[in-house]
């Protein structure tokens, strides 16, 4: 299985460009911070993971996200190699996230988004395969209204937390 998760902050301006057939690509670098802080400074460092988004998941991150905003990218990893073209006997190889889908991170003021979890789904196209291509982007609504889940019929009773008792130490766990 080959599946990427990142949470972090865009290095740069995403930058939407056209192949020739008219289809959207985008490219940009995602800076995430490693879980644990250089013991010598204190500092944390950040991996700078370059990823690719296609068709209108290029045209959604163009549009909603800037430098130093948070995104959370899901993707699959792949490895190009290309040669030098000073030295064609020296092979370069690079790693990209094939970027499937992007979600906003934060609250409103962060993700430069409409605050409401906002994302946009790519269903599985990567890079392009065709010029059946279609532009007819939709940006996702302004305000999203919050709805009330409906009743389940599932036939569950979940009761209330009420006919539970509070344990208040390990020793008293039956387990």
């Amino acid at each position: 299985m080959n599946k990427v998760i990142l949470v972090g902050r865009l290095t740069a301006d995403p930058e939407l460009r056209q192949t020739q057939s008219g289809i959207s690509s985008c490219r940009f670098t995602v800076a995430v911070d490693r879980r644990f802080a250089d013991k010598s400074t204190g500092e944390r460092q950040a991996d700078f993971i370059t990823c690719s988004a296609w068709r209108q998941t290029a045209e959604f991150v163009s549009r909603y996200f800037t430098k130093g905003k948070l995104i959370a990218v899901e993707g699959s990893l792949r490895n190009n190699n290309y040669q030098d073209r000073n030295h064609p006997d020296i092979t370069h190889y690079t790693m990209e996230v094939m970027v499937d889908n992007v979600e906003f991170v934060g609250g409103k003021g962060e993700s430069g988004g409409s605050g409401n979890g906002g994302s946009y789904q790519n269903n599985g196209y990567g890079a392009p395969q065709g010029n059946g291509y279609s532009n007819s982007f939709q940006a996702p609504p302004q305000q999203a209204q919050y709805q009330q889940p409906a009743p389940s019929n599932d036939g569950m009773s979940y009761g209330n937390s009420g006919e539970f008792e509070e344990i208040l130490s390990d020793g008293d766990v039956p387990f």
